[in-house]
């Protein structure tokens, strides 16, 4: 068993799993920023986070926390933030800026706060990642055409050695979104196994 474990800690010694964007008001009904698809991956999302902890696969929980005025947020959606009487989407400190249930930030895992679509764009990621000696992306959440598609781009320009997106653990405002935004990932090398086949990997 001791061998097993060891084996398996060596395979993935150089993969984190970064997962994107899974808050409530991304993910529940009557968020702000609800994305259709997103509560259906919630189970998957838990699982793939489980399995990263037993292949002991670093985590890194990437969220939006914007200024409760949106002075950091995309010109596009400032007008979400002009109201006293809207919700602010994904303000710091609010309830719908909160994880799901069902997923914790445990000790050991690491947190990164972004403000735009890609996860490295304007944030110490690709630094982190580097000296951490991670190699291998695996990417899951929400939502596939914005913040996974941005954020698999970028980690294919950066030249990570394999980038790998769980199609059943992320997803789109409809499912046609999600699959032309698989299929566009795939023509440029990156992985799109279920989570069941990377779970038998």
């Amino acid at each position: 068993m001791a061998a097993a474990a060891a084996a398996a800690e060596l395979k993935w010694k150089n993969t984190a799993l970064l997962v994107i964007d899974m808050q409530k008001d991304f993910i529940l009904p009557g968020g702000p920023m609800h994305v259709r698809g997103g509560e259906s991956i919630v189970a998957n999302v838990i699982k793939a986070v489980q399995v990263s902890r037993n292949r002991t696969i670093p985590i890194i929980w990437v969220v939006r926390e914007h200024d409760p005025f949106g002075r950091d947020v995309e010109l596009f959606r400032r007008h979400l933030y002009d109201s006293a009487e809207k919700p602010k989407p994904t303000s710091k400190g609010t309830v719908g800026a909160e994880l799901v249930d069902g997923l914790v930030i445990e000790e050991g895992d690491y947190k990164l706060v972004k403000t735009r679509f890609s996860a490295f764009f304007n944030t110490h990621l690709n630094s982190y990642l580097h000296c951490a000696g991670v190699t291998n992306l695996v990417i899951i959440g929400v939502q596939t055409p914005n913040c996974i598609r941005q954020t698999v781009f970028d980690a294919v320009a950066l030249d990570y050695k394999t980038v790998t997106v769980i199609v059943d653990a992320t997803a789109a405002a409809t499912p046609d979104i999600h699959i032309a935004n698989v299929v566009d990932m795939t023509n440029i090398g990156v992985a799109t196994p279920t989570m069941q086949e990377w779970c038998d990997i």
